[in-house]
């Protein structure tokens, strides 16, 4: 029959989604440089742009649960989907590269450059205690990432309770980590700017701290959507790559925790002079 559908592939109608998208991200830009270079009206500028982005992301989001809950997502588009979430990753992991790359830069060559003055951390900072908040964040985030697993493996197994608590336990720790870490900032004796050590701590530690911001609304969508009665066992890949997000999460944060807060804290200084 003319026009039949003989393929597992979902052929998407005209959006306007992608053109949206683009323009309103090159307003929201717009406004930022005019905003930093204290252009009048740059910040409201800015402020339309990043309304613009907000509600594309909803919408083009909103058309593909639609999609997912129409059966669109064929066992094909699925994989790819799966593709498309690892290489999304797999960018975020580069981001967190450079973020690395500045710091151990500057650490391991502190007589290169004027701003460090030879001596790592540079004088003048107090570093932060990596045993006290540090710590306390990292057993959050691996305790969450035991309750994510949980979470997943109760909607393979059928069992909806045990996902909507498994969800509700993550996004209770992505919020109390979220606020430690806020108190964590407001209390430190360094600032970003002025210093090499304040830029890199911030850019890499704040960075991930946004992640977490980002996973734990990904999760509480993904908790409104289990309380629709979205997810199935076979179907739930909406889930699956919240899950996979927060478990980067977990283990960029761990990186973090073992190199700029211990190996680059007072004890990991005495630790390597003691060697």
């Amino acid at each position: 029959m003319a026009g039949a559908k003989n393929h597992d592939f979902h052929i998407l109608p005209p959006s306007p989604w992608p053109m949206l998208g683009s323009f309103t991200a090159l307003i929201m830009a717009a406004g930022a440089i005019m905003w930093m270079h204290e252009i009048q009206f740059g910040a409201w500028v800015f402020g339309l742009g990043t309304a613009g982005v907000l509600f594309t992301m909803y919408s083009w989001w909103a058309d593909v649960v639609r999609e997912a809950n129409a059966g669109d997502h064929t066992p094909v588009v699925q994989l790819h989907h799966r593709y498309g979430m690892i290489l999304f990753i797999a960018s975020e992991v580069m981001f967190f590269v450079a973020w690395f790359w500045a710091y151990f830069a500057a650490a391991l060559y502190p007589d290169t450059g004027s701003a460090v003055g030879g001596v790592w951390p540079p004088e003048g900072i107090e570093v932060l205690d990596p045993f006290v908040y540090p710590l306390l964040n990292t057993l959050i985030l691996l305790l969450s990432g035991t309750t994510i697993t949980w979470a997943h493996h109760s909607l393979i197994e059928g069992d909806r309770e045990g996902l909507k608590k498994g969800l509700w336990l993550t996004i209770i720790l992505g919020l109390i980590f979220s606020s430690v870490q806020a108190y964590e900032y407001m209390h430190a004796a360094f600032g970003f700017a002025g210093n090499i050590y304040g830029a890199t701590f911030y850019m890499a530690t704040g960075f991930h701290g946004f992640h977490v911001v980002v996973g734990t609304i990904f999760l509480i969508v993904c908790l409104i959507r289990t309380y629709r009665g979205d997810f199935t066992p076979q179907h739930h890949f909406g889930f699956e790559a919240a899950a996979w997000y927060w478990h980067f999460v977990d283990v960029v944060w761990l990186f973090l925790f073992l190199s700029i807060y211990i190996w680059g804290s007072d004890f990991g200084a005495a630790v390597g002079a003691h060697g």
